[in-house]
């Protein structure tokens, strides 16, 4: 079985992975990154593209399968993966549609009974302290905070005036909750038939971290521009809550998206100090966040008690899908 990922975001640490666990791997990468791929002996392929419309035509003809990960939508664009071979994608390709709608994906959290922040439809509505989302997976570019309706209908026309959006629809504003942003990462294994928690992070962001080492700056907005992850473990006594959302959120999406949640998937939440569990976003597939634990996490070794990063666990169901007959169960 040839596997087959777009280079960037966590596809490193995927064929690496993938690698371990005996299967052939491919990578497609811009032309300018070829070389870096190519210093990586757990890489079998590397095939490079000028244009987008390429990398589809490439990743149909490289693979058996396909990963994906953030960086296939938001640089490829949806209408162009959609292009990619029926039965391919290990994961759910239906919720590509749901993860480049800010409004649809926080939607199914509240399908979930998941708690989720106030939403606010209209910048006339806001009374109080809001951060503005742009769509997709772009890594917090152009996301603002704002106290106000003043600040929301500022902040939006700035947005427009260096065209990342045309209208405010496209945006979400959403109530900011006070709190530790922690991801919590998953995977659901169809194989298995069991929500594991893989790990778990915290985003470093340019440069609303940078601004904290120096208190209050007047006139400097801060930003949202995600650089980096930090490892984080979490209190114990918040596992049994964020693994009964992870359980229901699959759930959920094996009812409403279809046909079923596949593979890794991660709820982005803010922990109050009330201990609250608020989740202010997902990912449907895996996020950066895990290229923290190539060598596996504290929480992966409690169920393989060896070396397990979630590119090496989407090999390991690959390839016990294919041994028992069922991967068509795990591909889109």
């Amino acid at each position: 079985m040839r596997v087959a990922t777009l280079g960037s975001h966590s596809s490193l640490q995927i064929l690496h992975g993938l690698k371990m666990e005996g299967l052939e791997t491919a990578v497609i990468t811009e032309k300018s990154r070829e070389s870096f791929y190519r210093q990586f002996g757990f890489i079998d392929h590397v095939l490079s593209y000028q244009e987008p419309d390429q990398a589809v035509d490439l990743l149909n003809s490289a693979g058996d399968v396909i990963v994906p990960h953030g960086s296939l939508i938001e640089h490829i664009g949806l209408a162009k993966a959609s292009k990619l071979k029926d039965k391919s994608i290990f994961g759910t390709r239906n919720l590509f549609q749901w993860e480049s709608n800010q409004k649809r994906k926080m939607n199914l959290l509240r399908s979930a009974k998941i708690k989720v922040p106030k939403e606010f439809e209209s910048p006339d509505d806001v009374d109080r302290r809001v951060i503005v989302k742009l769509p997709g997976a772009k890594g917090g570019k152009g996301y603002f905070l704002a106290e106000g309706k003043e600040e929301v209908r500022k902040g939006l026309e700035r947005l427009r005036s260096i065209g990342l959006i045309k209208d405010e629809k496209e945006v979400l504003i959403q109530e900011y909750i006070v709190g530790v942003p922690m991801y919590f990462q998953f995977f659901r294994s169809v194989i298995r038939n069991r929500v594991e928690i893989t790990g778990m992070d915290i985003r470093y962001e340019s440069n609303v971290d940078g601004l904290r080492r120096l208190g209050k700056v007047d006139g400097v907005n801060p930003t949202f521009v995600v650089v980096g992850n930090i490892p984080v473990v979490a209190r114990e006594s918040l596992l049994p809550e964020i693994m009964n959302y992870a359980e229901s959120f699959t759930t959920v999406v094996d009812q409403i998206v279809g046909p079923r949640m596949i593979g890794p998937f991660c709820l982005e939440t803010v922990v109050t100090d009330e201990m609250e569990i608020v989740s202010f976003e997902f990912s449907g597939r895996i996020v950066a966040g895990t290229n923290l634990y190539v060598y596996g996490s504290p929480y992966s070794w409690l169920y393989w008690n060896e070396p397990m990063s979630v590119g090496r666990r989407i090999g390991r169901e690959l390839k016990e899908a294919q041994e028992r007959g069922k991967l068509q169960e795990v591909l889109t």
